[in-house]
């Protein structure tokens, strides 16, 4: 009898992507998947740990899966529990410390791991190694039909922003063979798939070499996009995240020149004091990333920007949050991202004193937040009464309803009678409704 698996997704896009990889590889060797977790044999929990809510929330999650394995094994069955993920990576002898339910603690380069460690006795294991190569090596091609898909190139991070756990829970800048990331691509699109994201914690970093002409050639993200951009079937493509110190003039150049690109780029300022930025180790003040919003903006002038934002941050000022203010103000964001400031053990930040009263810290988080959410309102009610491309990736939850995403990466629902998911279609926006548009077929 096939065993079952479930898994649970915590945070960011690349734990979906990772989530996706275990489902294709615990598939391909005979596992079935469950939507409920008290049917399945194998429940995996894929965790983020960028702010501490998400570590709480599995602990939690925990506790509810340990009862479960217990009233399975009074009944004479067996259930293993893998935490996976960054918490894993980052608290590993914790999570086995405080819940001996446990079975594998695995981290999110290890992961290919699973279908061995299943048919082993031993449990109670920890496995944390970068294994980033041997990953990607391991995973099998993918059935899921899906017209969006979700593509890592590139993991790791380098820049060590004193706030952040990406370099100790994901390790060093990693980036995949190009000619892995277009099988992969590929056999997506002969899945139905027409959207990819591409995604790494700091994808604009992305560096491989083909050989071209018996010559080795340096390929980077624009050149990456440029390969893919030539599959056919392949109508659109976006990436995220990017660090702005690594926004090339040819990435720009792709974006003006590649029509499959997207004219959207989330690029994470975090804050508009160039003060704090160097408290952040951030690499860049605040000058300079208004300097590659206005080139951007000069040569990709339909180009919409969204960003990522921590209120609270140690030793902000009222001056400095203003200076956020003032940032946003003059880039004008379609959409973003804003958090107060949450210490991570084991990152820089986390031993500093001067930290940010909690009322203030939520003060500033309100304001921030109703700025760009009136900004984000502006933004999306100048497509009332306008036609745009959509496209159609799913089913809506009303008779007859399906939902898509324009080039902004704004969800559309619009009703129709006859099968159009993968289609782009052209669409007038009649109306929005919170943060979702509704329109009608033009084309």
């Amino acid at each position: 009898m096939n065993q079952s698996f479930f898994i649970k997704t915590y945070g960011c896009q690349m734990n979906d992507y990772d989530s996706n990889k275990m489902e294709d590889l615990l598939t391909f060797n005979g596992f079935s998947k469950v939507s409920n977790v008290e049917k399945s044999d194998v429940a995996i929990l894929n965790t983020c740990h960028i702010r501490k809510k998400a570590s709480e929330k599995l602990y939690s999650d925990l506790g509810r899966l340990s009862v479960f394995k217990e009233n399975k094994n009074k009944l004479g069955k067996k259930m293993h529990i893998i935490v996976t993920g960054c918490v894993a990576q980052a608290e590993g002898n914790e999570i086995i410390r405080r819940n001996k339910s446990v079975d594998y603690v695995i981290g999110p380069q290890n992961f290919h791991i699973i279908p061995k460690l299943l048919k082993k006795k031993k449990t109670n294991q920890i496995f944390t190694e970068f294994l980033c190569e041997e990953k990607f090596k391991s995973l099998p091609s993918s059935n899921i039909k899906n017209v969006s898909r979700l593509v890592t190139i590139q993991e790791g991070c380098d820049k060590f922003c004193t706030f952040c756990v990406v370099p100790y829970t994901r390790g060093a800048e990693y980036s995949r063979q190009v000619e892995d990331i277009y099988a992969e691509v590929l056999n997506y699109i002969k899945n139905g798939t027409s959207e990819i994201t591409l995604l790494g914690q700091n994808v604009s970093s992305y560096k491989s070499i083909i050989i071209e002409k018996s010559k080795k050639k340096e390929v980077n993200l624009s050149g990456l996009m440029n390969i893919l951009s030539k599959i056919p079937g392949l109508k659109r493509i976006r990436y995220l995240t990017s660090h702005p110190s690594d926004i090339s003039d040819d990435l720009i150049s792709e974006h003006k020149n590649n029509k499959s690109v997207m004219p959207f780029l989330h690029l994470p300022v975090q804050s508009g004091s160039s003060k704090i930025l160097k408290l952040m180790n951030r690499k860049h003040t605040k000058e300079e990333y208004l300097s590659i919003i206005s080139k951007i903006k000069k040569n990709v002038p339909k180009m919409a920007f969204s960003s990522d934002f921590i209120v609270g941050y140690p030793g902000e000022s009222n001056n400095d949050f203003e200076e956020t203010l003032d940032l946003i103000e003059k880039v004008d964001f379609a959409s973003s991202y804003s958090f107060k400031y949450s210490p991570r053990p084991g990152t820089p930040a986390s031993t500093k004193k001067n930290y940010i009263n909690d009322q203030i810290s939520n003060l500033r988080l309100k304001k921030i937040q109703e700025l760009l959410n009136k900004q984000q309102k502006t933004f999306n009610t100048s497509f009332i009464d306008k036609n745009i491309d959509v496209l159609i990736s799913g089913r809506g939850k009303k008779e007859n309803q399906y939902v898509g995403r324009t080039p902004y990466l704004q969800p559309v629902h619009i009703v129709s009678s006859r099968n159009l998911i993968g289609k782009i279609l052209k669409i007038k926006i009649e109306s929005l409704t919170s943060f979702s548009f509704h329109g009608k077929i033009i084309a």
